[in-house]
């Protein structure tokens, strides 16, 4: 379209406003005192809850010229207070892995390495400890918990890490994500990443045969998304593709027809998985989506892409189904359609998704100051300002904190 034109005008007064409420939450968090810490997700060390998340928001308004320097530092030493955990607890949202992720992001390497490589040794033996747990399981023939290959505690988180670090380790984690692929000795039809268990992760009476998880958060979508971006950056191990290929085929015959997309649970129970779940980056359509285009990206399948891009567009064209999103945060609110759609839609073959977009922003720009004001990255203000400054801006984000999500 021609510059000046009323649509130009309109998208400029949009991006203004974006980067307006990005700012106002940026200033509302600028002091790390005045911010709530706590145990669990509050820690420092969380990227979820903690200091380390709100690090983010403050390094890329730095990195792009529209933040303080000294106050991104501020949260960097507030992330890195305490001892950083290599625990049975650490991943990429907490402990060393965290902190690793988060000072990379900053782009310093002459002021950060020694700090970089400590971490990066207590990352790498995390990853050791739970490939060895992993590779213990399989040969027990015991199915997975989701958070032995999840993005959140599991390895797809790690393996993103090590894949943006370009460690050895990272073939061993998808030679493991390929394995897991591979149907089990059981012989009963179901996935490797078949779970026993409930989404919670616990035995129960709702999911009597367990399920399998298609979600990004907590499913074979994440494995799908790192197993596609190691592809396409070169980084391939025996099988890659056939794993590829099977984790699409049970999304596709898991797909439902029209608005429903993908379901994010599914279980042997027929029409279980069938139930109308909101739109959302860590269970719903968008976050699937994306790691579908990302497979049909790496593989140069056109038509997987565009499956995954009509997908995405007939749910978020859907104002009823668009309705069910009442939260504003990236995990499962309007800050992480605001992104997916914008990470999906950067590389679509049609404008149809980046047409819809200013659509979510201005959406999201009048939900989140009603909103209750959590600080955080995954659920609160912090994501909300990262989503509405990268929208504004119109690029890919310079620290690439959206790696965090598996998005890119």
């Amino acid at each position: 379209m021609n510059p000046g034109t009323a649509e130009d005008t309109g998208r400029d007064t949009l991006s203004s406003r974006a980067l307006a409420a990005s700012a106002a939450i940026a200033d509302q968090l600028a002091d790390p005192a005045a911010v709530p810490r706590g145990p669990g997700r509050r820690r420092g060390q969380s990227l979820a809850g903690g200091a380390a998340g709100i690090a983010l928001l403050h390094l890329e308004r730095a990195r792009t010229g529209h933040g303080d320097p000294a106050i991104a530092n501020a949260w960097l030493r507030a992330a890195t207070r305490d001892p950083a955990s290599a625990g049975p607890n650490a991943s990429l949202y907490f402990g060393a892995p965290t902190l690793a992720f988060v000072l990379d992001a900053a782009g310093r390497p002459d002021q950060l390495t020694q700090a970089v490589t400590t971490l990066d040794t207590a990352t790498i033996a995390v990853t050791q400890r739970r490939l060895a747990a992993a590779d213990a399981r399989l040969r027990a023939g015991l199915r997975p918990p989701l958070a032995e290959f999840d993005l959140i505690r599991g390895l797809a988180g790690l393996g993103r890490y090590h894949l943006r670090r370009q460690h050895p380790i990272i073939t061993d984690v998808l030679t493991h994500l390929v394995r897991l692929t591979q149907p089990p000795a059981s012989g009963d039809g179901l996935p490797g990443w078949w779970t026993d268990l409930d989404p919670s992760g616990a035995s129960s009476r709702d999911y009597p045969h367990g399920h399998g998880n298609a979600g990004m958060s907590h499913g074979i979508a994440a494995c799908l998304a790192l197993l596609a971006l190691a592809n396409s950056r070169g980084t391939e191990v025996d099988g890659h593709r056939e794993a590829i290929e099977r984790i699409c085929a049970w999304l596709d015959g898991h797909q439902q027809p029209g608005i429903a997309g993908w379901p994010g649970i599914v279980t042997p129970t027929p029409g279980h998985d069938v139930r109308q779940q909101r739109l959302s980056w860590c269970y719903g359509t968008p976050g699937i989506a994306r790691a579908y285009q990302l497979a049909g990206l790496a593989t140069s399948d056109p038509r997987r892409c565009e499956k995954a891009e009509t997908a995405l567009h007939a749910c978020l064209d859907d104002a009823a189904r668009l309705e069910l999103t009442t939260d504003i945060g990236l995990c499962h609110g309007l800050a992480g359609l605001v992104h997916t759609t914008s990470r999906v839609a950067a590389d679509a073959t049609t404008p149809e998704l980046a047409q819809l977009l200013p659509t979510l922003v201005a959406r999201l720009l009048d939900q989140y100051p009603t909103a209750p004001h959590d600080p955080e990255l995954l659920d609160g203000l912090a994501g909300v300002a990262l989503a509405l400054h990268t929208a504004a801006l119109g690029s890919a984000p310079v620290t690439g904190w959206d790696a965090a999500l598996l998005l890119a």
